[in-house]
């Protein structure tokens, strides 16, 4: 079953919804969003997400995703003026505009999300660019139903030159929140490819598992999948769909190494978003197309059949072979000691 919604300014959105689910089954109805940021302009892509908010909940979604870096935007194609012992000015420049996009944690920005998820009675994961300081971090927001930060997962590992640009996460922010509606979860794009980061969201139970991404590629669909199959869980990928014009026009963003190719129309990420079951069955998706809202109902009993045939951190583990020791406080850089002190005083 399709739902068409009526055409918005910036185009049409398309829903996929799977109802071919027994009603008396527990079930959660999911969606992912796959739309493009309104990129160095963070009010009007808070403006855009209510939006894309608002229609997801008029399917009677409950659970909403949306892609890696929606607030604050993924610097495609940008190289920030950066080669081996030197910076340029206009790279400096562009790091400077972007810092100004991203958004504090907690902060308005915050407020606002919080608001949304309250308003429209969903659970909302939120790809953000997190600004600590002079730091950025590719993060996700997690928000109940009713309009409560949950917390945040922050990227542990960058690929390639996003290392330039933003930090690393810790063992600190590898959540999974108890939910009424399952065991929710987030990795980032190639994050999902790390083993271990996998096994220890296994071992906290994620049933839900959020993997916000910016790779179109379709061997991407591979490693979802594989999760699903190794997990024993859903498997909910966002992606952005976003065209050159998405961007802001040159001389003021570049496409490194293919500008001259790109049109305004050229397709510079093509999304493929996409819900996978437990048993690895695509449940929606994956959509090549353009903006959309891919939806489907989770039969949460997915999950006890997927685990009865394997558990990796169960009954298909081999502790006394293969563990796993995760570091899970917070790593600081400076620590105060009149800090602590204070902290065990008040503990006394």
């Amino acid at each position: 079953m399709s739902l068409v919604p009526s055409p918005q300014p910036d185009g049409p959105l398309f829903a996929e919804v799977d109802m071919g689910v027994d009603a008396s089954a527990s079930t959660v109805r999911a969606t992912v969003v796959q739309a493009s940021t309104v990129f160095y302009d963070t009010p009007a892509t808070l403006d855009k997400a209510e939006r894309l908010l608002a229609e997801a909940a008029g399917y009677g979604s409950q659970l909403v995703v949306f892609p890696e870096a929606f607030i604050g935007g993924y610097p495609r194609g940008s190289n920030f003026g950066v080669t081996i012992g030197n910076r340029t000015a206009k790279g400096k420049e562009d790091f400077r505009k972007y810092h100004a996009a991203a958004i504090d944690v907690p902060g308005p920005e915050v407020d606002r999300l919080a608001a949304m998820a309250g308003k429209y009675k969903v659970y909302l994961v939120m790809g953000v660019i997190e600004r600590d300081g002079y730091t950025l971090y590719c993060t996700v927001l997690f928000f109940d139903s009713q309009g409560r930060f949950l917390g945040k997962h922050r990227k542990i590992m960058p690929t390639a030159l996003e290392r330039i640009i933003w930090g690393f996460g810790d063992g600190s922010t590898i959540p999974v929140f108890e939910t009424p509606i399952g065991k929710i979860g987030a990795a980032i794009c190639w994050e999902n490819r790390m083993p271990l980061l996998r096994t220890a969201m296994y071992a906290k139970g994620i049933e839900i598992y959020c993997a916000p991404t910016a790779d179109s590629r379709d061997v991407w669909q591979a490693s979802m999948t594989h999760i699903a199959l190794e997990g024993g869980c859903f498997v909910l990928s966002a992606n952005q769909f976003c065209r050159r014009k998405d961007y802001p026009p040159p001389p003021e963003y570049l496409f490194s190494g293919t500008e001259e190719e790109l049109t305004p129309d050229s397709v510079v990420c093509a999304g493929g978003s996409v819900i996978i079951s437990p048993s690895g069955a695509i449940l929606a998706g994956p959509n090549y197309d353009g903006e959309a809202l891919i939806s489907a109902d989770l039969d949460l009993g997915e999950i006890a059949r997927a685990k009865f045939d394997f558990d990796v951190v169960g009954h298909y583990s081999r502790p006394e072979v293969l563990s796993l020791i995760v570091r899970d406080h917070p790593a600081k850089p400076v620590t105060f000691t009149s800090t602590s002190e204070k902290t065990e005083d008040a503990h006394k």
